[in-house]
């Protein structure tokens, strides 16, 4: 239940059950503890046998993990749904619209509504894509929009994942394992289906396809290989879509197009989903040491002949620096308030912001620009003093290199534990698909969950796990 200060997205904050929950209260009530526990060891075995993993770096050597997997599911009320829906449309448009402008005309910098230096000085901003106009006018392909709750209707986007958001098959498997374990709880409450998404993919990937595409497209996944933390995802995607799952070395340039290896020669591809970063993937435009991309693909690219999802210099919208622009950056585009608020920000490359922050570091979230998966952070409130002097340093040294943020009130969502429910703080990612067409957003998303008491921290790398996400039809 509620401690009456963190909102409770079962209880809310004084303990009385929310409308959402209250089929799933009644079933649970039902169920004898015993054979919960079972069905909870029995999704850890499907997990197991289905090989859903991801890697771990950062020690002696990558360790393979199971992502733990919590039986008890997070319930978003339709109405909740649709206010949400709007603000991440709104925000996905906002994000598109910006990275046009900055390799285009630089609107928004002309109008002093960015800095010059949080583009020219930023390292994700790739001048190859100056002045190129990717099929369809579409930079992000696909979306994934980090957002945590504080109350009833209080909603913030953390993160913008535009570059390679990662995490939709543990969605889909999520929902996939609790139909197969719980078909009874479906029949009580109607749940809206997510299962359509690797066709969504496919088909918002293919609306994408170059002007001069002929037939129906041909779609590819490009992977960095067994070895990356996402490879499950990559061929899970690939499977799902009925597509190939290529690397750097099935794929070359030839007659102007970018083709694949198959058994009968080489076939062009129209749409290449690479989960390769930009600097892997074309060692004669980027990093010339790659082995992973496909040299001139970005010669191919810029002349139109094949789409790259997402479109490379993407990354400059994921930067949690230009983040703390994006009410300006909504505004400036769409010429609306936002819908989805930021987390407030200081950014610590202002002098102003840097002092602040150094002086309040025992209660503040400090994170790097460029950072991901939980990495390179402090969360002042559950660090050590040893910890926090380490990270002042690092801070002094680089400000430009960090944000800070004040701690939120996270909410939480029950898990199942030993002792039964118990709380825990939770995030949503959910996943957005932009093609020509429109945008879809699939109903729910990835809830990662901080399975720690106390921890608010949620990533898998740092023991978080997740939990399957339903939005209840209105």
């Amino acid at each position: 239940m509620s401690d009456g200060e963190t909102f409770d997205e079962m209880w809310g904050h004084d303990a009385t059950l929310r409308s959402p929950y209250q089929d799933f209260h009644e079933w649970f009530a039902e169920e004898d503890p015993a054979r919960l526990r079972a069905k909870q060891r029995e999704a850890e075995e499907i997990f197991r046998l289905t090989g859903i993993t991801f890697n771990v770096y950062g020690r002696a050597e990558a360790e393979e993990r199971l992502i733990p997997f919590d039986i008890i599911p997070r319930i978003i009320s339709g109405n909740e749904w649709r206010k949400l829906s709007r603000g991440i449309e709104q925000r996905v448009r906002a994000i598109n619209a910006f990275l046009h402008d900055i390799y285009h005309n630089r609107e928004i910098v002309k109008a002093g509504r960015l800095p010059e230096e949080m583009i020219a000085a930023n390292e994700a901003y790739l001048p190859q894509m100056i002045g190129v106009q990717p099929p369809g006018g579409v930079y992000t392909h696909i979306v994934g929009i980090d957002l945590v709750r504080t109350g009833p209707g209080e909603f913030f986007v953390l993160e913008d994942n535009a570059r390679t958001p990662s995490g939709v098959s543990y969605m889909l498997e999520n929902r996939e394992t609790m139909l197969q374990m719980f078909p009874e709880l479906f029949s009580r409450n109607r749940v809206r289906p997510v299962q359509n998404y690797p066709l969504d993919l496919r088909r918002s990937l293919a609306a994408c396809a170059p002007s001069g595409t002929s037939g129906k497209p041909v779609v590819a996944v490009l992977t960095p290989g067994i070895y990356n933390s996402a490879y499950y995802e990559h061929a899970f995607l690939a499977d799902q879509m009925g597509v190939e799952l290529v690397e750097g070395h099935d794929l070359r340039v030839v007659d102007g197009r970018v083709a694949m290896r198959t058994t009968r020669g080489y076939t062009p591809v129209d749409v290449l989903y690479r989960r390769v970063d930009d600097e892997f993937l074309d060692p004669l435009n980027f990093n010339p040491d790659s082995a992973l991309g496909i040299p001139g693909i970005m010669d191919v690219y810029r002349a139109g002949g094949i789409t790259i999802a997402n479109a490379p210099g993407t990354g400059i919208s994921d930067d949690k620096a230009i983040y703390s622009y994006m009410p300006d950056i909504v505004e400036f585009y769409t010429g609306e308030r936002p819908l989805l608020q930021n987390v407030p920000t200081w950014r610590c490359s202002e002098p102003g912001d840097l002092a602040y922050v150094l002086d309040n570091l025992a209660d503040l979230v400090v994170k790097e620009v460029h950072g991901s998966g939980g990495y390179g952070m402090l969360i002042g409130p559950t660090a050590s003093k040893k910890e926090i002097a380490a990270f002042r340093r690092k801070l002094k040294a680089r400000p430009g290199n960090y944000i800070a943020q004040p701690t939120l009130s996270l909410s939480t969502v029950p898990i199942f534990a030993r002792s039964g429910l118990a709380p825990r703080h939770v995030d949503l990612r959910p996943f957005v698909l932009v093609s020509p067409e429109g945008v879809k957003i699939t109903p729910g998303g990835l809830t990662r969950v901080a399975l720690k008491k106390g921890s608010l921290v949620v990533n898998s790398s740092q023991g978080g796990g997740t939990k399957d996400t339903w939005v209840l039809e209105e």
